[in-house]
């Protein structure tokens, strides 16, 4: 919010020699945001006077309309005669005033004015527009000043057109939407620098009349607790919006259209009122206000037809909405150029409603941004008196006896506060009888209780105890006070920041990494030393992402937790699998022109519990007790920690050196194992095993097991998937729960053997259906305790073997730790291993 000083001036009574930093600084220690203090002044240097036209040339042969013009700008040019300028604007005659920075002078942006020829003529200086001096963004035309300005040729242009101001931009957090006006910054500056402050709210207004100004029914007083309306007959249609209202209104980065709309914006920056300026006969019938209904639409002021929401409020006339409350007016019902009879309208919206109808329909006006951070619900009679006075002061007409009130709103709820509390959270000595002061400071109504507060400030006790609690009604403008918590910073915050001392609180000392977090670590610099680049991809997905990967109906990824409020309606749900939003990371990397890719991500997905309901209302003023806590615990998602990686192009590039390999599903599984390998699981409690589970391909998708218990899968994604996210041939992908892998078992030291070991190989046929790691486990329990170790080496098929059969060629190590073995012992070992495996699974040795 942008706001001159001059303004705030009028409330509030600054010191006349203020220094800009002191005003910053008085805001910043009462907790607002200060963007910029820009002095007006200093925007435009040099000459910068009033002129008269006197003379006008139009010059001719040139592409678009030139005036050669002679100005008078009195003694401003040393010499008294007319200055000799060029301008293009043709929005001025002779006789008008106008705004001349003179040779010399340095306007906004730092675009320096001197004396030159163009057009075949001597331009000394230039005739200014709002745009150029940086008051405004209206560049058709310069600056003509009124009749009724006080200025001759000569004078200092700078207090005529505003910039001898000072123009203070602010940005208001959401729950102070009482500062997003001149009636709050200038309580709040004070508050800061202790000096009286007139309200503008507490002015008298004329109160709700038996007969209505208009007929209104609020079928929907949640939404619309209050409306109040009043009629002005007779307006000046032509009348101007005044200078010193239009200054303010750009200042304030607003733009001027007309002055019943004009005003509404003014009240709404001066009180924080929000207001809308309805044609009084351009609407057909009494006025409702209602929620919206199924297949309704609005065309807004800005020219958009939008399909509205069963929650959004609408003002409806006998033609149906014709204003989307609280945020924009409609085109039917709008002030025109014409508009004689203005209908005022300034009532009391639900902040809630309008944030998610602003949101909904991606239209953030001045007027919902102020709604949904809480507005006065008192303001509304107050806000159509004075607008109603500044329009009949400046555009005539007769200001109707008839004033709509329907006021359903409900008082403020006391906040018990013991009268120790700020002490206790803060650590600082607030004295009871300071609390109350700057309760009451910031318009709170305090009820003591039976026991007096102490007389002197300077006491720290009440009459029976510190224990004693205070009944605080918060003021109708503050409705970010609740709860005693709120309360609490308002008197730490009023008291100065700067008493609170900045402590840090001693470190505990450290218990290392926990095992899940080092087993992280070593899983993310596992897959990273094997060429895999780390992405965070975000949590939320869209509604179709399941049918993408062609997840069965009843796969229970498709039960995704949807966000109450989350950051695009396109992507409203958070993950179930790793998969999905990885995918996309890779889809955006093939189109800047990546080819081959290795990327992996270890993060959590979410599972909705079933029958988990709502979590308990828990408040700010204790630490919820343990129940609560396992209440709210109970309604969480599921947040298991999974790592998944995908491989596409080349995993070994192509070059002098040889032809390069392309990635396929068994790198996908060799990333399982290593990353199991990382996380410290035996081996020997490892087993991949065929399997079918989308999104991979039926025929190349491996399972992962740690003890007879799927972790994961790997393998080679389906091609229907490939399809519908655009992705390449032959992409592989692994997904696995790190959170199902069990602890890493204590890792007893290795026994080293200095005897010689015995190789043998062994050549096995099976069925092409048996898992060749399943083989190898059936070796490893036959072969006994002298085998040191088991490797594939080769996987062979061919007519010879049989349909449906494969050769598995295995690599046997077999060691004793005391002796060097014979022949016929490391023999006997691989035949007790051969023979367990033709128990198993029907494998004869190749060739025997």
């Amino acid at each position: 919010m942008r706001v001159s000083v001059s303004w705030l001036r009028e409330y509030v009574d600054l010191p006349a020699d203020l220094p800009t930093a002191d005003l910053e600084q008085a805001l910043v220690d009462l907790g607002v945001e200060v963007e910029s203090v820009v002095d007006l002044r200093e925007t435009v240097t040099g000459a910068l006077v009033v002129g008269e036209v006197r003379e006008i040339e139009e010059l001719t042969g040139f592409k678009k309309p030139i005036r050669f013009c002679r100005v008078d700008v009195g003694d401003a040019n040393g010499t008294g005669e007319p200055q000799e300028i060029v301008c293009g604007a043709r929005n001025f005659a002779p006789g008008d005033r106008v705004v001349v920075i003179l040779p010399g002078g340095v306007l906004p942006g730092g675009f320096a004015i001197g004396a030159r020829k163009t057009y075949g003529r001597n331009s000394n200086g230039m005739i200014c527009s709002a745009r150029e001096l940086g008051l405004g963004d209206d560049h058709d035309g310069i600056i003509v000043l009124p009749g009724d300005v006080p200025a001759k040729p000569g004078d200092d242009a700078r207090p005529v057109v505003g910039l001898d101001d000072v123009v203070v931009e602010v940005e208001i957090t959401p729950d102070r939407g009482y500062a997003m006006s001149v009636r709050g910054l200038a309580r709040e500056l004070s508050h800061a620098l202790g000096v009286p402050f007139r309200d503008p709210g507490l002015v008298p207004a004329p109160g709700g009349t038996d007969t209505p100004a208009y007929p209104v029914e609020v079928r929907d007083t949640v939404g619309c607790d209050r409306f109040a309306a009043r009629l002005v007959r007779g307006v000046d249609p032509a009348a101007p919006t005044p200078g010193w209202m239009q200054r303010r209104l750009t200042a304030a980065g607003i733009r001027c259209i007309s002055l019943p709309v004009d005003i509404t914006n003014y009240v709404m920056l001066e009180l924080g009122q929000p207001m809308h300026a309805f044609d009084a006969d351009r609407i057909a019938g009494p006025l409702v206000v209602r929620r919206a209904e199924a297949g309704e639409k609005l065309t807004t002021l800005d020219g958009v037809t939008r399909a509205l929401a069963p929650e959004d409020m609408v003002i409806c006339d006998d033609t149906g909405p014709i204003s989307l409350a609280a945020v924009m007016g409609g085109e039917t019902s709008e002030v025109v150029a014409g508009t004689t009879n203005v209908l005022f309208e300034a009532a009391h919206w639900d902040p809630v409603m309008v944030g998610r109808t602003a949101r909904r329909h991606k239209l953030f006006s001045e007027a919902a941004k102020r709604w949904e951070r809480g507005v006065d619900p008192a303001l509304p009679l107050v806000a159509i008196a004075r607008a109603v006075g500044l329009l009949t002061g400046h555009a005539g007409g007769a200001a109707g006896d008839e004033i709509l009130d329907v006021d359903h709103v409900r008082p403020r709820t006391p906040v018990v506060l013991p009268v120790d509390l700020p002490s206790r959270r803060v650590g600082v000595s607030y004295p009871p009888a300071r609390v109350v002061a700057l309760l009451e400071q910031v318009g709170c109504t305090v009820a003591r209780g039976a026991d007096r507060l102490a007389e002197d400030p300077g006491e720290v006790g009440v009459g029976a105890g510190a224990d004693d609690a205070l009944s605080v009604t918060p003021p109708t403008w503050r409705p970010d006070l609740t709860d005693p918590a709120d309360l609490v910073e308002e008197v730490v915050r009023l008291d100065g920041y700067d008493r609170v001392p900045s402590v840090l609180p001693t470190a505990p000392p450290g218990r290392g990494l926990t095992w899940q977090q080092r087993r992280r670590r070593a899983v993310a610099r596992s897959l990273a030393e094997r060429g895999y680049v780390e992405v965070l991809a975000h949590p939320f997905v869209a509604p179709g992402l399941a049918d993408q990967l062609g997840l069965p109906a009843d796969d229970p990824r498709r039960r995704a937790v949807r966000l109450a409020n989350p950051l695009s309606e396109e992507e409203p749900l958070l993950r179930t699998t790793l998969l999905g939003p990885l995918l996309g990371i890779v889809k955006r990397n093939l189109g800047r022109g990546q080819r081959d890719l290795a990327l992996y991500e270890i993060g959590a997905v979410f599972h909705p519990r079933t029958g988990a309901g709502s979590p308990p209302a828990m408040g700010v003023d204790r630490r919820p007790t343990d129940e609560e806590f396992a209440a709210a615990d109970a309604v969480v998602p599921e947040q298991p920690r999974h790592v998944a990686v995908v491989l596409t192009g080349d995993v070994e590039p192509a070059g002098w050196w040889g032809a390069g390999r392309p990635a396929g599903w068994a790198d996908a599984v060799q990333a399982g194992r290593d990353v199991l390998a990382a996380a410290e699981v035996p081996a020997e409690r490892i087993e991949v095993r065929a399997a079918e589970h989308a999104p991979w391909h039926p025929g190349r998708c491996a399972e992962l097991l740690v003890d007879g218990t799927v972790v994961g899968h790997a393998g080679e994604l389906h091609p229907a998937v490939l399809a519908a996210l655009e992705l390449p041939r032959r992409t592989s992908a692994m997904e696995l729960d790190l959170d199902a892998l069990p602890a890493a078992p204590v890792a007893s030291a290795p026994v080293v053997s200095g005897f010689p070991p015995a190789l043998i190989d062994v050549a096995l046929v099976v069925d092409s259906s048996v898992p060749a790691a399943q083989v190898q486990q059936a070796l490893v329990e036959g072969a006994g305790g002298l085998l040191e170790g088991v490797r594939l080496f080769d996987v062979y098929a061919s007519e010879q073997l049989g349909a449906d059969r494969r050769s598995l060629a295995y690599k046997l190590t077999f060691r004793a730790p005391d002796r060097t073995l014979t022949v016929e012992e490391a023999v006997a070992a691989r035949d007790a291993a051969v023979a367990r495996a033709a128990e198993r699974f029907g494998a004869t040795l190749r060739g025997g």
